[in-house]
């Protein structure tokens, strides 16, 4: 824990006098007299434990204590500075703008809370919300054209040049309409017998709902869409008898509302990371740190993790 005896001046103080070689040059940029700046270096000093610098007509010079404890004084004081300036920039409307882009995994269940609690943090921040596939959206990531994108973590070669920051695990649901022939005995391997709602060749989920067909024996659907468009999926299931592989989180609200039903099968291996992706040489931002501040809270509220 923190000696609460630091205070603020007392790392003002030693990055000044460090920066300016001088205790003299040191007190005039703070508005100090010489002694004055002295005795809260010695106050520091005698509350640390330890001689930070030396003193000499040639100037000043850190210690080795002084030079371990410099870097996080001036690290402490760069982090007020760049939060203080947070709250400036929230408080002026279109100061901040975000550009996120939202895979069908986190669009329809994430997004919605993410953008509550983004709302509670900067209200006047300005986002700008993409959808689209996984290739696309890490495409504009790459280009600049977006800050973040999030969602389920891609294959290798999509993720070229990118970083991931994990937030929970999500894996697919096969779902129908209420009353669907199958539900009489959800047997995965009867699927074959109705028109199936496939992920598309883009789609992160498509190598995993593969695997799991040949895990089980199934042959690939030939009577097959291939899509991951929730807004599709919604509208076709209702009045027909397609079976759909979708992302849990795309169709939560309409399984929790008994809009859609849930197959009663294992799917755990399908099982993925769903996370925040950004270009790997990114420079942070007060927007970026405040989403992912709100996405964090989102995740918690909605239990995902």
């Amino acid at each position: 824990m923190m000696d609460r005896r630091i205070k603020i001046r007392h790392l003002q103080a030693l990055t000044e006098i460090v920066r300016q070689g001088s205790l003299k040059r040191a007190a005039e940029r703070l508005f100090l007299t010489q002694p004055a700046i002295s005795r809260t270096l010695s106050e520091l000093e005698d509350i640390i434990g330890a001689e930070l610098l030396t003193r000499n007509r040639s100037g000043v010079a850190l210690t080795p204590q002084g030079e371990f404890f410099h870097g996080f004084a001036q690290s402490s004081l760069s982090a007020l500075e760049q939060g203080l300036a947070g709250i400036d920039e929230a408080g002026r409307e279109g100061a901040m703008q975000l550009r996120v882009g939202a895979l069908p995994s986190v669009a329809a269940r994430l997004m919605p809370e993410a953008v509550t609690q983004l709302a509670a943090l900067a209200p006047e921040i300005r986002l700008t919300i993409a959808d689209g596939s996984h290739e696309h959206l890490t495409g504009l990531l790459r280009s600049g054209d977006l800050d973040l994108v999030i969602g389920r973590l891609g294959a290798p070669e999509t993720m070229r040049g990118l970083s991931f920051t994990q937030l929970y695990l999500e894996e697919v649901a096969i779902v129908v309409r209420p009353g669907h022939p199958i539900l009489s005995d959800p047997d995965l391997r009867r699927i074959v017998d109705w028109p199936v709602i496939y992920p598309a060749p883009w789609a992160a989920i498509r190598p995993l709902v593969e695997r799991l067909l040949i895990a089980e024996g199934i042959p690939m659907p030939a009577r097959r869409i291939e899509t991951v468009s929730g807004a599709f999926g919604r509208a076709y299931l209702p009045g027909s008898d397609a079976i759909w592989f979708i992302s849990a989180g795309v169709v939560a609200r309409e399984i929790e509302q008994r809009q859609l039903v849930r197959l009663p099968v294992a799917t755990s291996s399908t099982e993925g990371p769903v996370g925040l992706m950004a270009r790997a040489e990114q420079t942070e931002t007060t927007a970026r740190q405040l989403f992912v501040q709100a996405v964090g809270r989102a995740v918690s509220q909605l239990e995902l993790a």
